[in-house]
C-alpha cells in the first residue's frame, strides 16, 4: 500500500513538472482585469486556460500536455481585436512585459525573444532599402551593403532557429532582395512578383497564426501599383490582389479558404471598400459558406450590408388615423433620424426629452420614432410628449420585425438618414446626433 501511495505522489509531482505557465505584467495596469487563452488551429481557436489580472500581473498554467503552436491571448472586448499571440514550445514557459502602446516584449523564452529579435532587425534593414529607393539615392556601395546585410540576418537566423517552431515562419518571412540597383518601379513590380515565393499557404504551422493573416493582408491592401489612382481604380487593384491570393491558396480546405476570405472582407468593410468588400462576399464567401456550414457569418453580413452607410434604410410602415404611412413616403426634409427606443427604457426617458429639446429649432430634420414595446399602455403616455415626431408602435419589442431588420440590440439607438433615406450616420445618444447634425 506504501508502495502504491509512493507511486501516486511521484507520478502527480512529475505531472505537475511537466505544466508550464504563461506570465507577466500588463502596464498601463488599472486598464487590464481578464485575460483568456486559446490555442489556435487552422481558420479555428480552442479555449485552453483564464485567470485574473491582478495590479497588472497574472500567471496562466497550461493544461499537462498541451500542444506545441500558437497560443492567443485575449485581454478586451470584442475578442478579435484586443489580443496578442505567443509560440509556446511545450518545453519551456513564457514570461512577458506587454504596454499599451509599446507592445509585446519576451522576458523569459528563447523561441519568442528570438522570434521579435528577427522581425525588428528584418523590418529595420528591409525599411532602409525602401527609404533607398523612395528618396532617390545613388551610392551604389551603400545599397549593397545592406540587401547584403538583409541577406545575411535572413540565413543566420534560418540557421539558428534550427529545430525551433520559429523556423516556420522565419522561412516564410523570407524578403524579395534585389540582386543589383534596379528602378523603383522594378522593385515594387520584383516585390509583389515574389511575395509568395516562401510562403507556403499549405503550412498548419502558419495557417494557425496571425502571421499569415497580417502577411496575406498586408498584400491584398498595400502591394498596389506606384501610380496615382482614384478611388475605383485602388479598388478595382485591390480586388486582382485578393484573386491572387485565391489562386494561391489552391488546395487548402475550405474552411481555412473561408477564414481568410472572411478576415479579408472584414478589412474591406471598415475601410468601407463597398464594391470590394461585396466582391468578396458573392464570389469567395456566399459559395464557401454551403461547403463549411458558415450559414450564421453570411447571415451577419447580409446584416452588415442592408445596415452600412450608403444603404437605402428599409422601408417601415405605420397608421395614422385613416392612413397608412410609409417612410418611403416622407417628403421634403434634408434629413430624416429613425429613434428605436421603448416606454420601459430609462435610458431613453432621459435622452429623448435632451434630444427633442435640441431639434426644436430645426425645420429640416423629420423624425420617426419606433417604440419597441410589449403593450401600448406606457408607449401612449411616453410618445404623446414628442408631438413633433412620427410614431410607430412596435409590438413585440426585441422579436419585431423592424428591431430584426434594423439589428437593434440596445435602446435608443439612433439612424440618421440623407433626403434620400440612405443612411449616413448611426449613433446611441443625443449628444451624438446633436454634434452630428451641427458638423453636417
Amino acid at each position: 500500500m506504501r508502495k502504491i501511495i509512493l507511486f501516486s505522489f511521484l507520478f502527480l509531482t512529475l505531472s505537475v513538472m511537466a505544466q508550464h505557465t504563461i506570465s507577466g505584467v500588463f502596464s498601463p495596469a488599472d486598464n487590464y482585469s481578464w485575460l483568456i487563452a486559446y490555442h489556435l488551429s487552422p481558420g479555428n481557436q480552442s479555449y485552453v486556460a483564464d485567470g485574473a489580472v491582478n495590479d497588472g500581473k497574472f500567471i496562466l498554467t497550461l493544461p499537462e500536455n498541451s500542444a506545441p503552436g500558437i497560443y492567443r491571448l485575449v485581454y478586451a472586448l470584442p475578442q478579435d481585436e484586443f489580443y496578442f499571440d505567443v509560440i509556446y514550445n511545450g518545453k519551456e514557459d513564457v514570461q512577458l512585459h506587454f504596454n499599451a502602446s509599446k507592445g509585446i516584449n519576451f522576458l523569459v523564452s528563447e523561441e519568442n525573444k528570438i522570434f521579435n529579435k528577427y522581425f525588428g532587425e528584418i523590418q529595420g534593414l528591409t525599411g532602409e532599402i525602401v527609404r533607398w529607393y523612395s528618396e532617390g539615392k545613388t551610392d551604389e556601395a551603400k545599397f549593397k551593403k545592406v540587401t547584403k546585410e538583409l541577406k545575411a540576418t535572413q540565413m543566420a537566423y534560418e540557421k539558428l532557429s534550427n529545430g525551433m517552431l520559429i523556423q516556420h515562419f522565419i522561412k516564410a518571412n523570407s524578403p524579395y532582395i534585389p540582386r543589383e540597383n534596379e528602378s523603383l518601379f522594378d522593385y515594387v513590380k520584383n516585390r509583389k512578383a515574389n511575395y509568395f515565393s516562401a510562403l507556403d499557404l499549405k503550412n498548419p504551422m502558419l495557417q494557425a497564426s496571425g502571421f499569415l493573416m497580417d502577411k496575406i493582408s498586408n498584400y491584398v491592401f498595400t502591394a498596389l501599383p506606384l501610380q496615382q489612382m482614384d478611388p475605383l481604380e485602388t479598388e478595382k487593384a485591390i480586388q486582382e490582389n485578393v484573386s491572387e491570393v485565391s489562386r494561391q491558396m489552391e488546395g487548402t480546405s475550405a474552411g481555412f479558404k473561408f477564414h481568410v476570405f472572411h478576415k479579408l472582407w472584414k478589412l474591406a468593410a471598415t475601410n468601407d471598400y463597398t464594391t470590394l468588400s461585396d466582391f468578396i462576399y458573392e464570389d469567395y464567401l456566399t459559395p464557401l459558406a454551403a461547403v463549411t456550414r458558415n450559414q450564421e457569418i453570411i447571415n451577419e453580413i447580409k446584416t452588415h450590408n442592408r445596415l452600412r452607410l450608403g444603404a437605402i434604410a428599409l422601408e417601415i410602415e405605420w397608421g395614422k388615423g385613416n392612413t397608412l404611412k410609409k417612410l418611403s413616403g416622407l417628403k421634403g426634409y434634408e434629413y430624416y433620424m429613425l429613434i428605436f427606443w421603448s416606454s420601459t427604457c430609462g435610458h431613453c426617458l432621459r435622452d429623448l426629452p435632451r434630444l427633442y429639446e435640441g431639434l426644436k429649432q430645426r425645420t429640416n430634420l423629420k423624425v420617426v420614432a419606433i417604440g419597441l414595446e410589449d403593450d401600448d399602455i406606457r408607449w401612449k403616455i411616453e410618445s404623446a410628449k414628442f408631438e413633433n415626431f412620427e410614431h410607430v408602435l412596435a409590438m413585440g419589442k426585441w422579436e419585431n420585425e423592424y428591431a430584426k431588420l434594423y439589428d437593434i440590440a440596445k435602446t435608443p439607438t439612433y439612424f440618421i438618414l440623407d433626403k434620400e433615406k440612405r443612411i449616413i450616420a448611426k449613433l446611441d445618444d443625443s449628444p451624438g446626433v446633436i454634434k452630428f447634425l451641427e458638423d453636417n
